[in-house]
């Protein structure tokens, strides 16, 4: 694993940094708070999540005339960015443990970090494919990390297209009897990892009385599998909360109401936790989460 420090122009030290993930409403109030207490704060995003796709807000507090959310975003980031939070548009692929703190990997490096606040919004639905839902735990999982020992020598498919099922595919490649990628008609993705197979036919279900036995296609003969790892589009927070120990009710990531999680260290903030999904509650849960970081930092 590749160790990246951040540009000297906005470090402090590497391990007196908090990272956010996520950049709605939730993330960059975090940010906003973090930073204007002394942090040296990054917020990873890829996009701005529901509140970037809203046409019309005319419920929060201060705003006479109804705003976009892309309008109201605009000015999230602009704040942000005014008060020193480096904001990087870029993938997370992993949350991992690593001395003095975490391993936060994007697709192409890996930042060190004493504290994660995880504001990805919502968990992205489950793909409607017959079979995985009712099997899930039964051989339809959704995390190679805490998942793979069950596996040893058994053979293994991942269901996704991107950056993200890759990372999963590695973590499963060393253990599992073989691993092969589900791109469900999508192109095979480029430089794929050696051992892993692909397999581009579009998925119709997946088989199995009381647990995975097999993929059946569109068209053609059923893979036989033993394990089924769901990563469809990128990693949210429940996942990099779920592969490092947290606790998880359904997909609500569990916090105090101070936004710390039962791993010390890693925070969230925003509709990862449930709740009401409106823009004041992750205003709110970002400031709360962002000082209980700034808390355990100053420790």
């Amino acid at each position: 694993m590749r160790r990246t420090s951040f540009p000297s122009d906005c470090e402090e030290t590497a391990m007196a940094s908090v990272i956010i993930i996520g950049g709605g409403p939730a993330g960059l109030s975090a940010a906003i708070y973090a930073a204007r207490a002394g942090m040296e704060t990054t917020v990873f995003y890829q996009n701005g999540g529901a509140l970037e796709k809203t046409d019309k807000i005319e419920n929060y507090f201060g705003f006479a005339a109804p705003i976009s959310g892309a309008d109201l975003l605009a000015r999230g980031r602009a704040q942000a960015e005014r008060l020193g939070v480096r904001l990087v548009h870029a993938e997370v692929t992993g949350v991992e443990y690593a001395e003095n703190g975490f391993a936060v990997k994007t697709t192409s490096e890996t930042f060190p970090v004493r504290a994660v606040l995880l504001a990805t919004g919502a968990p992205r639905a489950v793909p409607k494919i017959p079979g995985i839902q009712a099997l899930e735990g039964r051989g339809v999982s959704y995390c190679a990390v805490c998942d793979a020992f069950f596996y040893r020598g058994r053979p293994v498919a991942v269901l996704g297209q991107g950056d993200y099922a890759l990372e999963e595919a590695r973590t499963l490649l060393p253990v599992a009897g073989s691993v092969t990628l589900l791109t469900n008609g999508a192109p095979i993705p480029a430089a794929l990892p050696d051992g892993l197979a692909a397999d581009t036919r579009s998925v119709a279900a997946v088989g199995g009385a009381d647990k995975v036995a097999q993929i059946e296609f569109q068209s053609g003969e059923p893979l036989p599998v033993d394990g089924l790892f769901i990563a469809y589009g990128t990693a949210g927070s429940a996942d990099f909360a779920r592969k490092l120990g947290a606790q998880i009710d359904g997909n609500r990531i569990v916090t105090d109401e101070k936004g710390k999680t039962a791993v010390p260290g890693l925070f969230a903030a925003g509709d990862c936790t449930g709740g009401l999904l409106q823009i004041a509650k992750a205003v709110h849960d970002g400031a709360e989460a962002a000082m209980s970081a700034v808390q355990y930092l100053r420790a």
